[in-house]
């Protein structure tokens, strides 16, 4: 009996060592055939599939076997001065090599990237919404400029390096720091200077297009562009889906038929509103609302200066009023705003307590203009108890 018990056992345990010795044979056989996949198209594009978009269209992300992924950027014709038509990245994954036949204007990056030099708040806070901070490694804004708490935190836990200004970075600090890449806005057209010095260092750089897409979305989906060099697609994918689903709810409900002026005073008293086709403006839309100047530069984004008597003619009887606080002057209170000008206390919306103003922040994130969307639908929806949202407050 105690024989059979003894065979037994080691029936038992040769079973259990050939049953282990079959699993690392098959994950060796995996790891062997992935490796020898990978091998078969090292130095080489074969193309597999394109990222799949909904709204972006100045930037596209294309798949190749074994990893590779090409980026293309999209300039505006006024952006040739100082850079290409189009920018291209390639991304290399660890282990495999440059192919030999990518263009000599394409920008060359081991994946994924890190040490980026970023220079500006909206492409950093839809990198931080992908999880992709820790990427960026200089700025050109101080830590004093920021509303992002993980942007704040960064600094202090000395993960981000101010190189001054981006009209007047700190170049001996930047070519120290040696970036993999620099992304800044299209207002690097404003200072041909610094990308001149950028090309004679060699160091890499393109131009954020995200401000000039059609569709308020769009913005929010160049996370996926800037999340592909990081590796962090699936990350962008559900934080662009998330503000789409704002979007979405708010659509298949009934307009609001309220309308609402969007403008802002600078503190030399000159007026700006938001041109027809603006961003800003197509949230109102998106919202539920009517935006009052809907026919101002049809086809153009940005802003527009107006005389105070155009402005009032067209906007006193607007339902609600968002004022820019960021952008103009900070008004705390009512009084505050009224006192821009006489004539603002003689506007509906001013009347009925429905001036609002966008908090600090607004400007500066890019990763949640559905949740902003969502405020201005809140703005012209709730009953007049509600005085604040989420990136809305309305003075008192």
């Amino acid at each position: 009996m105690e024989v059979k018990m003894k065979k037994k056992r080691l029936l038992a345990i040769t079973l259990v060592i050939t049953l282990f010795a079959s699993i690392f044979a098959l994950a060796g056989c995996g790891k062997q055939k992935e490796a020898s996949n990978n091998d078969e198209y090292n130095g080489k594009l074969v193309f597999d599939h394109s990222m799949d978009l909904k709204y972006a269209e100045l930037f596209s992300v294309d798949y190749y076997k074994g990893g590779y992924k090409m980026i293309t950027i999209t300039n505006r014709d006024e952006d040739t001065a100082i850079t290409d038509k189009q920018s291209k990245i390639l991304v290399v994954p660890d282990g495999m090599k440059t192919p030999e036949d990518v263009s000599k204007d394409t920008i060359v990056l081991n994946g994924p990237v890190k040490n980026m030099l970023v220079a500006s708040t909206p492409v950093t806070s839809l990198m931080n919404a992908s999880g992709c901070l820790d990427n960026i490694s200089l700025v050109t804004y101080d830590k004093s400029s920021w509303y992002i708490d993980d942007v704040k935190k960064a600094f202090d836990d000395n993960k981000l390096t101010y190189v001054g200004d981006y009209k007047a970075p700190d170049f001996e600090q930047i070519v120290a720091a040696s970036p993999s890449i620099c992304i800044y806005s299209t207002m690097l057209t404003s200072a041909p200077d610094v990308a001149e010095k950028f090309k004679e260092l060699n160091i890499n750089f393109i131009l954020d297009q995200s401000t000039y897409e059609e569709h308020p979305l769009g913005r929010v989906e160049w996370a996926k562009c800037y999340a592909a060099l990081c590796d962090k697609e699936d990350d962008a994918v559900r934080m662009y889906d998330e503000q789409a689903a704002y979007v979405d709810k708010i659509s298949k409900t009934e307009k609001t038929g309220k309308s609402v002026a969007v403008f802002y005073i600078t503190s030399k008293g000159k007026l700006y509103v938001r041109n027809a086709d603006d961003y800003v403006a197509q949230m109102v839309e998106l919202a539920g609302g009517k935006y009052i100047f809907d026919d101002l530069n049809v086809g153009k984004t940005g802003t527009q200066t107006m005389e105070m008597e155009s402005f009032y003619s067209k906007a006193k009887d607007a339902d609600y009023i968002i004022y820019i606080w960021s952008l103009g002057g900070k008004p705390s209170t009512l009084a505050d705003f009224t006192g821009y000008s006489s004539v603002l206390s003689d506007m509906k919306a001013v009347k009925d307590g429905n001036v609002w103003c966008t908090t600090p922040d607004f400007f500066q994130i890019a990763d949640t203009i559905g949740s902003m969307v969502n405020d201005i639908n809140k703005m012209m929806t709730s009953d007049s108890s509600v005085n604040e949202l989420t990136y809305l407050k309305k003075l008192k």
